[in-house]
């Protein structure tokens, strides 16, 4: 039985893409954006949460955040982890809220983000062609086991070489506007 299979290595391309656009999502740009404290895990009730369990995030003003805490117990806690996420914010309280405002950001911070935007779109890059050589492994494997001929082998794997340069294609887009985003703020 032939182990190819196309819609396979086209949801495992996709999957590095949407990966790829939520890293992408969480660097800031200078403007308020709720994906920007994704990264946060808060200690609470003796385990390590992530924030978006403990509390509701969003951005009321361009140029502000606001951590609604459920638990008033757990608002320092929220604060603590918020300033360990080390994302160069300044938590202020307001009863059970957590009001992050965004500094300006600095030149050279613009650039380090636009380098981690680049280094992230390598890493969605390598994962695309670790899916594009397993197509190729399954082919040649199904050619061996004679489910399918050379010819038919050689076109398949021109199929997935296109499906690997449309996703790498995508990736570069994808970082290409978020570089062009955190560099124009």
């Amino acid at each position: 039985m032939a182990k190819y299979d196309k819609a396979d290595i086209e949801r495992r391309m996709s999957g590095a893409i949407e990966s790829l656009k939520g890293d992408l999502g969480g660097l800031r740009t200078g403007r308020a954006n709720v994906t920007l404290l994704d990264p946060v895990v808060v200690e609470v009730y003796g385990a390590m949460m992530p924030l978006n369990q403990v509390a509701t995030v969003n951005a009321p003003e361009p140029r502000m955040l606001a951590v609604q805490v459920w638990d008033k117990t757990n608002v320092s806690a929220v604060e603590k982890g918020i300033t360990k996420a080390n994302l160069g914010l300044n938590p202020m309280t307001d009863g059970q809220t957590v009001r992050l405002p965004m500094p300006d950001l600095t030149e050279e911070r613009r650039k380090e983000l636009a380098k981690l935007a680049g280094t992230y779109a390598e890493k969605a890059k390598i994962a695309i062609r670790n899916v594009r050589r397993d197509g190729m492994e399954m082919l040649k494997d199904d050619e061996k086991a004679k489910d399918i001929s050379e010819d038919e082998r050689k076109k398949l794997e021109d199929e997935v070489q296109k499906l690997t340069d449309k996703y790498v294609a995508d990736a570069d887009c994808a970082t290409e506007a978020k570089e062009k985003e955190i560099l124009t703020q």
